[in-house]
């Protein structure tokens, strides 16, 4: 492989012209198509195999034309201090209200609190629903501003007015977070190269990849029903991959000039040793996050091919647009060690394509040699204490991942919304007038086709749901035109997202059991609070089967690329560590309220019951970046005749400083979406750059270095029969080494690295 890409590269420095004009053409291309492309229509939350879907599907078919999942509304009405709201000048404000909401070509029914029993017991607030023909995401503009506009006339008239439900759902926005995340990007990239030029090439060649994969996405979202959380997942993870696969090439780029070699020449090397490397972290994030598909629920499995067509696009970008580049800047990127002027240092010689290789320095510098870097130095600590910084390490994301242990998962609604929303006014005053459980009511649904005599069948279901523990009202039930289903609302005690309200649902699918074996009739539960319950739920069980898929098959590539059975082993414990610590303090943020005034958490709640499935993988996707990067230089340097120990330092030398700042970029850009106020995208921005942090800075840094210094050897160690089966990648450039540059290393390392 290292071969092929170091052609590739060399192909694209000198044919700059046409490559960049290729990705000129695309991003135009993809540009224009998103510009011309119809909106995004209702992005459908459907999860296949799940009896809540089932009964939805069913009352489609049962039901036809009730528009079982257009949007919804429900405008609360309170009356002033000492009125109520059956006084005769409220009634009239409220039956005019409703006689305007009528009036919308998209509403398809208003329900009148007075005659259908929406008013509270204390007569103080009361509400009118309001149904609509199409989704909330597909309603016009005019008929949001039609709502509100009777909200605030009702308003003016003396009420208090707040509306709740999905028809004023807004596409998420990120804030201005998210430049200032770029901005970071920017000032680290600076400091890391010591120039304006090379710092600008990661950030140029991200920005067109996000733009070309955000448009491809923006022009499909209508036809694949792509919600707009799919474009914001594919631009985070796509902005911070690219610029990290750019980094690392660049990087090497700057390392082969400072050896000696021509522009060219270095161009292909940086992409065939590190553009090899680039290559295989990518794979292990696309099949992280093409894994998802396993959940079987369709929107995580759009959203995961969405985000890992943006990260194949950020691999070819890094592999093909950045040797172009840096055929345009020429000399204006220095070597590494040689900073420009303008940023305070004196310009050194660039060396001469003839000029001898310099010696790696060691971590016994002796006197006279130029001072280790800091990545030296820090390696050279760990190899001489390896043991006690395993153990810090460990005992450290131990005590991080320990709020774990209180997960408690959810989907989020109004509930969770911050206070100063209407959406989540209206919850409160709904719970305070008609109970916590009104704004999570349950839908039964009983299909008596089968049974002998419905309405009995129907009326039975109703009065056994009566007696169960946690109900405080269910309606009679509604029957369709060919009487042979029926719907029943049920009202829970309990709040929509509580353990309480989650057992009377298994409760009432327990005696619809029963129910069906007398009376030949099938009791099915639904509504957005069942099917809040039944996510968690298949996600719960999906959880290991996608860790063994994901980890299995990249386990398997890291065997590849390393050619070694401990380092991928320690690599995928590792990643454990690391999300089990990330996880713990989105638990504690985001669960338990700790430094939620700094994140903007307004509301704590249950987390996302998607989030720790999909902290999974895209954590461990991003995890083996760094894993990827790092060890290879160490494998590099062992395979071309270092002691272990040796290599690990001479690794962190090339590496460190480079992966410290790709990690850095990754928390900016990913820290960039907190301030999201879409609360899912803000959950998951925290996530991955507290999970960057921890893996980064303490797997990858400390207990990497620490492991690989107490197995020596046998970190290396390969069946022999493994050996031979297995492709031969070169990830470490062998082929490229000319034959003054094969160095004979120890007789026993090379027979180990054989072995």
């Amino acid at each position: 492989m290292a071969t092929f890409l170091y052609k590739l590269g060399r192909l694209a420095f000198r044919r700059r012209h046409f490559v960049a004009l290729i990705w000129v053409a695309l991003l135009t291309l993809a540009g224009v198509g998103a510009a011309s492309a119809p909106p995004a229509g209702n992005s459908s939350f459907s999860i296949p195999g799940t009896e809540a879907q089932k009964a939805f599907d069913l009352l489609e078919q049962r039901f036809p034309g009730a528009s079982a999942d257009g949007a919804t509304a429900r405008v609360v009405f309170k009356a002033p201090s000492g009125e109520k709201m059956t006084d005769a000048g409220n009634k009239a404000t409220v039956e005019k209200t409703v006689d305007e909401l009528s009036d919308g070509s998209e509403v398809a029914s208003v329900a009148d609190p007075y005659t259908g029993n929406a008013v509270s017991k204390d007569g103080t607030i009361a509400y009118a629903s309001v149904k609509y023909d199409v989704s909330g995401m597909e309603l016009e503009e005019s008929t949001k501003d039609a709502l509100e506009d009777a909200a605030q006339q009702a308003r003016d008239a003396g009420l208090t007015v707040e509306v709740g439900g999905d028809a004023l759902q807004a596409v998420p926005e990120t804030g201005a977070t998210e430049v200032i995340g770029i901005a970071v990007a920017a000032v680290v990239l600076v400091i890391t190269f010591g120039s304006l030029v090379a710092a600008g090439l990661p950030l140029l060649t991200a920005l067109i990849g996000v733009g070309i994969g955000v448009s491809s996405i923006t022009a499909l979202a209508s036809a694949l029903e792509l919600g707009s959380t799919t474009s914001i997942l594919a631009m985070m993870i796509g902005l911070a991959v690219g610029i990290d696969y750019a980094l690392f090439i660049v990087s090497r780029y700057r390392a082969e000039l400072a050896e000696g070699r021509e522009r060219e020449e270095a161009a292909g090397r940086a992409v065939g040793t590190a553009g090899s490397a680039v290559v295989f972290a990518g794979l292990t994030v696309v099949i992280a996050l093409v894994g998802l598909a396993v959940v079987n629920i369709p929107m995580l499995t759009k959203m995961g091919i969405a985000a890992a067509g943006t990260v194949a696009i950020a691999v070819l970008i890094a592999l093909t647009m950045i040797p172009a580049l840096l055929g345009y800047a020429g000399r204006r990127v220095k070597p590494a060690g040689a900073k420009g002027k303008r940023l305070g240092r004196s310009r050194k010689s660039e060396p001469k394509p003839d000029a001898p290789k310099p010696d790696a320095p060691k971590p016994d510098q002796p006197a006279g040699q130029p001072k280790a870097n800091l990545g030296t130095r820090w390696a050279s600590f760990v190899v001489r204490r390896p043991l006690a910084v395993l153990l810090l390490g460990v005992i450290g994301l131990g005590a991080a991942a320990v709020p774990a242990t209180s997960l408690e998962l959810g989907l989020p609604d109004d509930g969770s919304q911050p206070t100063s929303t209407t959406q989540r006014r209206a919850y409160d005053l709904l719970s305070e007038g008609f109970g916590p459980g009104f704004n999570g009511p349950l839908m039964v649904v009983v299909d008596a086709k089968g049974s002998d005599a419905p309405k009995d069948a129907f009326d039975d279901v109703a009065g056994e749901i009566k007696g169960l523990d946690g109900v405080v009202a269910v309606t009679p039930p509604a029957p369709n035109k060919g009487g042979d289903t029926a719907t029943i609302t049920v009202v829970p005690d309990s709040k929509p997202s509580s353990v309480q309200t989650e057992d009377l649902v298994h409760a009432i699918r327990d005696a619809g059991g029963d129910i069906e074996a007398k009376t030949g009739a099938e009791t099915l539960v639904t509504g957005s609070t069942a099917m809040n319950i039944d996510v968690s739920e298949k996600l719960n069980d999906a959880l290991v089967p996608y860790l063994v898929l994901v980890v299995g098959l990249a386990f398997l590539l890291l065997i590849v690329v390393f050619r070694s059975i401990l380092v991928p082993l320690k690599a995928a414990l590792g990643f454990l560590l690391s999300v089990m610590a990330a996880l713990g303090a989105v638990v504690a943020v985001f669960q338990w309220g700790w430094l939620s005034g700094l994140m903007g958490v307004e509301e704590t709640g249950p987390v996302m019951s998607m989030m720790p499935i999909f902290m999974v993988g895209v954590v461990f996707g991003l995890a083996m970046d760094y894993e990827v990067f790092l060890v290879t230089r160490m494998r590099e340097a062992y395979v071309h005749g270092e002691k272990p120990n040796q290599a690990v330092v001479t690794g962190f030398k090339h590496g460190a400083r480079v992966v410290t700042a790709a990690a850095v970029i990754m928390m900016a850009v990913f820290a960039g979406f907190i301030g999201s106020s879409e609360s899912m995208v803000k959950m998951i921005g925290f996530g991955l750059a507290i999970a960057v942090f921890f893996d980064a800075f303490v797997v990858r840094m400390a207990i990497v270095p620490a492991v690989l210094a107490l197995l020596g050897k046998k970190a290396w160690w390969l069946p022999k029969w493994l050996d031979r089966a297995l492709p031969n990648v070169d990830v470490e450039g062998e082929g490229l080494r000319t034959g003054d540059e094969r160095g004979s290393g120890p007789d026993e390392d090379r027979e180990l690295v054989r072995a």
